[in-house]
C-alpha cells in the first residue's frame, strides 16, 4: 500500500495546471528546453518538447510546421501585451493577449504553432484546418496535447479562437478533452465529479488509466499502481493511475 499525500502548495503544478483570467499562474517551469530543432530561442517544458517531436515525426513534417512561440517570462509577456494595446488597442489585446500571470505560455506548456510561410503574424500565426496543419491537430491528443482556444467557446475560455495555440495537459487527458470537445475549464470542472471511490476509466490502444479529482489536504493510497499528479491551479488535484486494480 502506498500513500500519497496532496499538500495545499501543490495544487499550483503540473501538466494541467488551468490558467486563465480568473486563476493566475502561482508557479515556474522549472525544467525548460528548445522546443524544436533549431529554433533554440523558443522552450517548453522538457516533458512536452519530447511529445511535441515525436507529433511531428509521426505526421512527417519536415520544415512545413514551425515554432512561433513557447515559454514567455513575465517580462516578456508585459512587453507582449503593452506593444500590442499600442499597436493593436484595447479590443483586439483583450481577444487574443493574456496579461501578465494570466497568460499560458508562461506555464512553458503552450506553443503558438505556425505553417512555414515568407511572413509569419507573431500574434496570429497562420496554421489552416488543412494540409500538414489538420495532420498535427488531429495527431496531436495521442501526444498529450489539445487546441486550448477552439471555436464557439470564447465564452468559457475568455480568449478568441486560436488555431494555432496548442497547449500540454498529458495523455490521457488530451483524448478525453478532445473527445468530448470540452476547454481545459470544462475538463477541470468535469473531473470533480470524479472521485476516488468512483473514478473515470479510460483506455486506449490497450493503455488503461482511471483518473479521479481530490481536494488538497488530503492524503490518497494507492494498490498496485504508477500514479500521476497534478494540481488543477484552482483547489485541488486531478489523480492519474496507471494499471490500477480495486483491492
Amino acid at each position: 500500500m502506498k500513500t500519497v499525500v496532496l499538500e495545499r502548495n501543490e495544487i499550483y503544478t503540473g501538466s494541467l495546471i488551468l490558467v486563465n483570467a480568473e486563476y493566475p499562474l502561482r508557479s515556474t517551469p522549472t525544467d525548460l528546453a528548445p522546443a524544436v530543432t533549431g529554433f533554440a530561442d523558443i522552450s517548453m517544458e522538457r516533458c512536452a518538447v519530447e511529445q511535441l517531436q515525436l507529433i511531428l515525426d509521426e505526421i512527417g513534417a519536415g520544415n512545413m510546421i514551425v515554432p512561433v512561440s513557447g515559454y514567455r517570462s513575465k517580462a516578456e509577456q508585459t512587453a507582449i501585451y503593452e506593444n500590442s494595446l499600442k499597436q493593436n488597442g484595447p479590443d483586439f489585446t483583450q481577444k487574443y493577449v493574456a496579461l501578465p500571470d494570466h497568460s499560458e505560455h508562461q506555464t512553458g506548456l503552450a506553443i503558438d504553432l505556425a505553417l512555414n510561410t515568407d511572413n509569419i503574424d507573431f500574434i496570429r500565426p497562420d496554421f489552416p484546418y488543412s494540409g500538414i496543419c489538420e495532420e498535427f491537430r488531429k495527431a496531436a491528443p495521442e501526444f498529450g496535447f489539445i487546441e486550448r482556444y477552439p471555436a464557439g467557446k470564447e465564452n468559457i475560455t475568455g480568449i478568441a479562437h486560436e488555431p494555432w495555440h496548442f497547449r500540454y495537459v498529458g495523455f490521457p487527458h488530451s483524448m478525453i478533452i478532445a473527445e468530448k470537445e470540452f476547454t481545459l475549464e470544462e475538463y477541470t470542472e468535469y473531473i470533480k465529479s470524479f472521485r476516488q471511490e468512483c473514478p473515470l476509466s479510460y483506455s486506449h490502444k490497450g493503455i488503461a488509466a482511471e483518473i479521479f479529482y481530490a481536494p488538497a489536504e488530503t492524503e490518497i493510497s494507492v494498490n498496485n499502481a504508477v500514479c500521476q499528479v497534478s494540481g488543477n491551479n484552482t483547489d485541488g488535484f486531478v489523480v492519474t493511475l496507471w494499471g490500477y486494480k480495486n483491492a
